[in-house]
């Protein structure tokens, strides 16, 4: 269980901090590309896939072998071996990445395979979403787990069928864009907002002494180059500094009990009271015994203990109209509130139209 109550500017909180525009904006085009290929690992300890059920696998080794030279269509049915596993390869093509650079890559178990630690996964083309080859991937699998099995026990941590090689790719074609030559280049806001992509441009026309910012919607800053030298401005401007704002927002995650309330979250006037009916039952069995010239038999006496919690210590606590997050969450915590009783306090503020912010159930 976990609450977590994100604490930020107000009174008597925290002063607020400004961040650099390169952490909450990205120039328009400069990104990644996601590509994706299909090989296989071999050099496995028999922990590959089982060529019987895992048709592909199969098919992918006799073609690999025919490319090769040795004919393996006489012999298809005799063919078999655990140490081949046909794998997904997918990496991340970074901008302005040129041929020849290398690229990090991870490979995933398509089939049966229970293990790929120790293989050497083969040549294998990276495609893009063109359906073009972008890089070409090969190199020893490393998966950082372990995985131990005997007749009555089994140990596994981390997950063995899943892995990455480090610089496991080699660039063969660059993604053509040029900053130069654009009459204007647009920043983009990774979370959207009108008050901070107008902050953002207020800060970039006051360093630069002009107008060449404009906010045109919660997302974009678009800046005006005018001859500038792109390179140089962006680099100028990435380090200026600006407050982003935030939205009242509560985020809950019921499947593990957490929560995450930003620091603009408001109450209206509210009374709580808050808890629990706990019955608890537990049975400790007793033997009677008679002693050794007696006579009689030994019995099992049954022992019952029952508590009851009605929770009666609690009391009903008013919370103010206007309170912060920080009060918000000391009054509850006062209440001997747990992270999944919260839950369901703040679910029926909100009903009552106390909570002035968005909640987000996940």
């Amino acid at each position: 269980m976990l609450a977590v109550a994100a604490l930020a500017c107000g009174p008597g909180g925290a002063a607020a901090q400004s961040v650099r525009i390169k952490d909450i904006a990205d120039v328009e085009g400069v990104r990644d590309n996601q590509l994706v290929g299909y090989g296989l690992v071999v050099g496995l300890a028999g922990t590959g896939d089982r060529l019987r059920t895992a048709i592909f696998t199969r098919q992918s080794l006799i073609g690999m072998l025919e490319r090769l030279g040795v004919n393996t269509r006489d012999n298809e049915a005799r063919l078999d071996t655990r140490n081949v596993a046909a794998v997904m390869v997918t990496a991340n093509l970074p901008a302005f990445a040129r041929p020849g650079s290398r690229i990090d890559i991870a490979v995933s178990a398509l089939g049966d395979a229970s293990n790929l630690q120790g293989g050497t996964l083969l040549v294998t083309p990276l495609l893009g979403a063109d359906g073009e080859v972008y890089a070409v991937a090969q190199g020893a699998v490393a998966t950082g787990a372990v995985a131990a099995r005997g007749a009555g026990a089994s140990v596994q941590r981390g997950v063995p069928t899943s892995a990455r090689i480090s610089s496991g790719a080699i660039v063969e074609r660059e993604v053509p864009y040029a900053l130069t030559g654009r009459p204007t280049i647009r920043l983009s806001l990774r979370n959207p907002d009108l008050t901070t992509a107008r902050r953002i441009a207020a800060a970039i026309n006051r360093d630069t002494g002009g107008s060449a910012a404009t906010a045109t919607d919660p997302r974009t800053v678009v800046l005006a180059m005018a001859g500038r030298e792109p390179v140089g401005f962006l680099a100028e401007i990435e380090q200026l500094r600006v407050e982003p704002d935030q939205v009242a927002r509560v985020v809950i995650e019921e499947a593990s009990g957490t929560i995450v309330m930003g620091s603009n979250v408001r109450v209206s006037t509210v009374a709580i009271a808050q808890g629990n009916l706990t019955i608890r039952i537990t049975e400790t069995p007793q033997v009677s015994q008679p002693n050794a010239l007696g006579q009689g038999e030994t019995v099992q006496v049954p022992r019952t203990g029952i508590e009851v919690d009605d929770q009666a210590e609690r009391r009903v606590g008013v919370l103010r109209g206007g309170v912060s997050l920080q009060e918000l969450v000391r009054g509850l915590n006062a209440l001997g509130v747990g992270p999944r009783d919260l839950i369901s306090i703040l679910q029926s503020i909100k009903a009552a139209g106390a909570l002035q912010a968005e909640m987000e159930l996940r």
